[in-house]
């Protein structure tokens, strides 16, 4: 069994009624900022420099428009901001210049203005080693490692790797995936995944892990990974939840994809009660207020303003 495997014997802690699977190297030091993930749960924003991209459909393209929203993403509060020059979802091949094009100007615009952690969204070591150097501390790889030489231009930095569970090759499609037990499938292929960039040298207090919502897994998949997300959480690193808007929601509800807000924040809310620490979002304001409120049921932190009944 190697470090990043379940274990059947490991307790987990119990904040009130919730047990929450313990994380091994819980304090962070990411980028400029101290994260206790014990305690805390980060809340990560969105944003696209794509034309096509899933939830904004091009909203944030233009440079300016990137910008400003980084910005005021950071100024709403966002603890992370994650910027990606090329989505998930199948699609023609987007050359590595582009892709640096589009994301290494916000990531440059932003490093200059906020000392927020800025999350760069690739599967391309040229783009993640270029932007590491403009200011990046976070790759936030959404192909699970497909190119090990990323977790070599981790290694030689100090940046944190987010590592997420997809089984297609990059903007190529995976039709009908097939699970005989998705969360069982998802913890074996991170745990194997952190075996791979602890072998190139990416410690361990620098990796974080995404069960991947969505991502080559069908609504009912999803939903029950959902629902067994402490089981991705007991493999004792910090977990993402990229939540935010996914068809999930939209398929659970009936939704288009303008009104999925609340089934968003309710899926970011569950996730969180069950071990996630960082949950990715596209509307801040309402994710911030939603992850606080989830944070104060844990224990977590305190009323800001306890009168009630004083």
């Amino acid at each position: 069994m190697t470090s990043t495997e379940p274990r059947s014997d490991r307790h987990p802690e119990r904040t009130g009624g919730f047990p929450l699977p313990p994380i091994r190297q819980p304090i962070r030091q990411i980028g400029a900022r101290t994260f206790d993930f014990s305690k805390q749960v980060a809340v990560m924003a969105i944003i696209n420099r794509t034309p096509d991209s899933f939830f904004d459909q091009g909203a944030t393209f233009s440079l300016d428009r990137a910008v400003d929203a980084a910005v005021t993403a950071a100024e709403q509060g966002a603890d992370w901001v994650d910027i990606g020059g090329a989505k998930f979802a199948p699609g023609p091949e987007i050359p590595t210049a582009e892709e640096l094009d589009r994301v290494l100007p916000v990531v440059e615009a932003l490093a200059a203005r906020s000392d927020v952690v800025i999350s760069v969204d690739t599967f391309r070591p040229e783009v993640a080693a270029a932007c590491i150097a403009a200011g990046a501390s976070v790759i936030n790889d959404t192909t699970g490692i497909h190119d090990p030489a990323l977790a070599d231009v981790v290694a030689a930095s100090e940046a944190t790797l987010v590592i997420t569970h997809s089984l297609a090759r990059p903007r190529q499609p995976h039709p009908r995936p097939h699970y005989d037990d998705v969360a069982g499938e998802v913890a074996a292929f991170l745990a194997a995944r952190v075996d791979l960039a602890l072998s190139h040298g990416v410690p361990e207090s620098r990796l974080i892990v995404d069960p991947g919502h969505d991502l080559n897994k069908n609504t009912v998949q999803t939903l029950e990974l959902t629902r067994r997300f402490d089981e991705i959480a007991a493999l004792g690193l910090p977990t993402l939840a990229a939540v935010s808007n996914k068809d999930f929601i939209g398929e659970s509800l009936d939704r288009p994809k303008s009104k999925r807000l609340e089934g968003s924040l309710v899926s970011a809310a569950a996730c969180i009660l069950l071990g996630a620490r960082i949950v990715r979002m596209h509307a801040v304001p309402e994710s911030i207020a939603a992850v606080r409120m989830t944070e104060a049921i844990l224990g977590f932190r305190a009323p800001v303003a306890p009168v009630h009944n004083v």
